[in-house]
C-alpha cells in the first residue's frame, strides 16, 4: 500500500470518529442506533468507534428511560470533567492564562502583565508563564491535553505559524509558535489569531450560538472581524480573513500603524477616541470628562449615558464610521447576527443605535432584515476563545484522533 493510501485511510479513520463523537457531543444523550442513522455509518463501524471512545474515557454510557416503560436504553454522552486545557489569550501588554474542562467550563483565570518586542521574548514569555502556571495548579489538573494561544496579527491556525504581529518584529522566516511550544510541553498546542477565535468561540460558546452565519466585530486596541460561515470560521486563501479596522474610511485621516492612512482602526479602536476626545478637551470643549491620565474607554460610556455631549458625540462618530464598515460586510457574508465585543458595549444604548441606521443605509434591505445586533457574551471570559481551538480540534477529529492513537 503507498504512503498516499495510508494517509487515505487515516483521514476516513478521523473524520468517521469525528462525525461520531461531534454527534454524542452535541445531541447526547444518543443511542449507536441513532448515530448510525444520522451518521449512516455502518452500525459495525459506529460500534467500533463508540468502544474506543469508551476505553479512551471521552464518553461514558447512561440510562434512558423509555418512553413506553420497560427495558432502559443504553445512550453516550460525553465525558468532560478528566481533560484539562491551558487556554492563553495574549495581548500587546498582557496575557490571560484559564484552566478548562473539555466542556469549556473555566476552572481558573488569571491576568498578567507581559510585555514583549521580539519573538525571543515572546516564545520565552509564554514558556515561562505556561511552566508556572501548570506547576501552580497542577492538583486541579487530572489529564492536561492541549495548550492553546490566540494572538493579534496574522496566523495560520492550521499550522501555528505566525506571519505578523502588530507590536512585533516577525522575521522572513516567520515564527512556528505552534510547533515551538509542543516540542517544549511535549503535548498538542493550537495557535489562532484572538479575533477569529472569538467568533468561534461565541459561535460554540456565547450570543451566536443559535447561528450558523454571524460576524463578531471586536473593538479593543484595535479593530478586527470573525467571520462564521455555516458554522465554520471563514478564513480564506491564506487563513486570514476579516481585518475591517484597515478599512479606509478617511483618506485624509491619521497614519495607520499599518502603513495606509484613515483606517477604520484610526477613529473607532478604543485609543483613537480616547485620542479623538483629549484633542477636544485640549481645545476647550465643556466636558465633565476628566482631564487627566483617568480617562477610559469605561470612563466615557459611564459619562456618555449620563449625558455628557462630547463622549456621546465621540462615541457616536466612532460607531457611524464602524457601522459603514460593518454594512459593507452584511452585503458581501448576509449574516444572521453581529456580536459586538468591547467596552463601547457599556454605553449600548448610544452605540447600538448608530450602528443600526447606518447598517440600515448602507446594506440590502434583504440582508438587514432580520439581522439582529448583539453584545458579547465572552468577553468576561478572555481566555475562552483560545479555549475554542481546543474545541474545534476535537469536534474536527484532529486532537481526537491523536488522544485515541
Amino acid at each position: 500500500m503507498t504512503g498516499g493510501q495510508i494517509g487515505n485511510v487515516d483521514l476516513v479513520k478521523q473524520l468517521n470518529s469525528a462525525v461520531v463523537y461531534r454527534l454524542i457531543d452535541q445531541q447526547g444523550p444518543i443511542s449507536r442506533i441513532q448515530i448510525a442513522d444520522i451518521s449512516q455509518l455502518a452500525p459495525a463501524s459506529v460500534t467500533k468507534i463508540t468502544r474506543q471512545l469508551l476505553e479512551r474515557g471521552l464518553i461514558k454510557e447512561v440510562a434512558q428511560q423509555a418512553s413506553t416503560g420497560g427495558r432502559r436504553a443504553i445512550s453516550l454522552t460525553t465525558e468532560v470533567a478528566p481533560f484539562h486545557s491551558i487556554a492563553i489569550r495574549v495581548g500587546r501588554d498582557y496575557i490571560y492564562l484559564g484552566l478548562y474542562d473539555l466542556a469549556g467550563q473555566e476552572k481558573h483565570l488569571e491576568r498578567q502583565l507581559f510585555t514583549y518586542t521580539t519573538q525571543e521574548e515572546l516564545v520565552n514569555g509564554l514558556t515561562h508563564f505556561i511552566e508556572d502556571f501548570k506547576q501552580r495548579h497542577s492538583v486541579m489538573i487530572d489529564q492536561l491535553i492541549a495548550i492553546s494561544v490566540v494572538l493579534p496579527g496574522l496566523i495560520n491556525p492550521e499550522n501555528g505559524v505566525i506571519e505578523y504581529m502588530p507590536n512585533i518584529s516577525i522575521d522572513t522566516h516567520k515564527l512556528l509558535l505552534a510547533e515551538t511550544l509542543e516540542q517544549h510541553f511535549n503535548i498538542s498546542c493550537f495557535v489562532g489569531n484572538d479575533v477569529r477565535a472569538m467568533a468561534l468561540a461565541e459561535h460554540y460558546f456565547g450570543a451566536s450560538k443559535d447561528s450558523y452565519d454571524s460576524i463578531v466585530v471586536s473593538v479593543h486596541h484595535g479593530v478586527g472581524a470573525g467571520i462564521i460561515v455555516n458554522g465554520q470560521v471563514f478564513l480564506g486563501h491564506n487563513h486570514n480573513v476579516g481585518e475591517i479596522g484597515h478599512i479606509q474610511v478617511n483618506p485624509l485621516g491619521d497614519r495607520c500603524q499599518c502603513g495606509n492612512f484613515g483606517c477604520l482602526e484610526t477613529v473607532a479602536s478604543e485609543p483613537a477616541i480616547i485620542h479623538h476626545i483629549r484633542q477636544r478637551l485640549e481645545q476647550g470643549y465643556p466636558s465633565s470628562l476628566p482631564h487627566n491620565e483617568l480617562l477610559s474607554i469605561e470612563t466615557i460610556c459611564y459619562h456618555a449615558i449620563n449625558g455628557d455631549e462630547l463622549a456621546t458625540m465621540a462615541l457616536t462618530q466612532a460607531a457611524n464610521d464602524l457601522g459603514k464598515a460593518i454594512a459593507m460586510t452584511v452585503n458581501m457574508f448576509n449574516p444572521q447576527k453581529i456580536v459586538i465585543a468591547g467596552k463601547i458595549n457599556l454605553a449600548e444604548r448610544i452605540v447600538y443605535p448608530a450602528l443600526q441606521r447606518n447598517i440600515n443605509h448602507q446594506s440590502l434591505h434583504a440582508f438587514r432584515e432580520q439581522l439582529t445586533i448583539v453584545p458579547s457574551n465572552i468577553d468576561e471570559h478572555p481566555a475562552l476563545n483560545a479555549f475554542a481551538l481546543i474545541k474545534r480540534a476535537m469536534l474536527n477529529g484532529d486532537l481526537l484522533q491523536r488522544l485515541l492513537d
